[in-house]
């Protein structure tokens, strides 16, 4: 598996992006992966370790998550748009999208044209305007083959 340090800049640029709410600039706004009831993973992924810096350090996913993330629901979604993501918080485990496509959190899949994977996510609101992008969390991205320093267009489904 191919090791991939993210630059400190960038890190502190996606910490301090979730600190604070897209639209007002209000700290605390924003809801964090832990708000949804209900996670499609089996069980919550631990928290990174303190040192970690390393994209493989920040996902703590489990094997069988993944896994199970990865299947393609056999109906009951709708397709709720497309969207710019750019990399959430790393150090906000588990696998989850903010996105304005949602206005309460639920349960959705994400899917990724470029590399034609999917992965079944947290969809948690993020108070900005539509169409000002979305943040899909790192194992999420890793899941669907997605760049980690790209913007990639997704198309997001509801559950």
């Amino acid at each position: 598996m191919k090791t991939l340090t993210l630059p400190v800049s960038l890190l502190c640029v996606v910490a301090l992006a979730g600190c604070v709410d897209g639209l007002t600039g209000t700290p605390g706004t924003s809801r964090a992966p832990d708000d949804v009831a209900q996670r499609p993973q089996a069980r919550p992924a631990p928290k990174p370790p303190a040192n970690a810096r390393t994209a493989e350090a920040f996902d703590t996913v489990s094997l069988e998550d993944r896994a199970e993330a990865a299947k393609v629901p056999s109906g009951g979604e709708s397709r709720l748009g497309t969207t710019v993501a750019s990399l959430g918080d790393p150090s906000q485990s588990g696998l989850w999208m903010k996105t304005p496509l949602v206005k309460t959190a639920r349960k959705g899949r994400v899917v990724f044209p470029g590399s034609g994977k999917s992965a079944q996510v947290d969809l948690i609101p993020l108070d900005a305007a539509p169409g000002s992008g979305s943040q899909l969390s790192l194992s999420a991205m890793q899941l669907i083959g997605a760049p980690l320093t790209d913007l990639p267009t997704l198309e997001v489904y509801g559950s």
